[in-house]
């Protein structure tokens, strides 16, 4: 009778673990997050970044491409919205190739790191 009940609890255990994971990927974490404004594009198919490739930034920004934070630990953080059609790049065309100070919300969910920018300053 018990090795039933203790197969039962070991199963309802490990499915309600990744639901666990995956509501808290959802919620999301309060963080701050230093790093510099970059364009997508460039950044990721040449390594272009910088106060050189501002204008080239900034007329990407422009055509629709992404801009992101790349943070001083290496990640690229995709900034986003909860609501839906928000585009962010109007919060970080001002600091293009700059660098910021960035409090917001921090998800992961399927190898995308993403801020909802609740401030952003430019980084002293």
């Amino acid at each position: 009778m018990l090795k039933p009940s203790l197969a039962a609890v070991a199963v309802l255990v490990f499915t309600a673990l990744p639901l666990a994971a995956q509501a808290a990927a959802a919620g999301g974490n309060d963080m701050t997050l230093t790093g510099q404004v970059i364009d997508v594009n460039c950044f990721s198919t040449m390594g272009a970044s910088g106060a050189a490739h501002k204008q080239c930034a900034l007329a990407c920004a422009k055509a629709g491409v992404p801009l992101a934070i790349l943070g001083s630990d290496g990640i690229v953080y995709m900034a986003v919205s909860s609501k839906p059609g928000d585009p962010q790049n109007s919060k970080l065309v001002p600091f293009a190739e700059e660098k910021v100070k960035v409090t917001g919300t921090h998800r992961f969910a399927n190898g995308l790191h993403t801020i909802e920018i609740k401030s952003i300053a430019a980084a002293t």
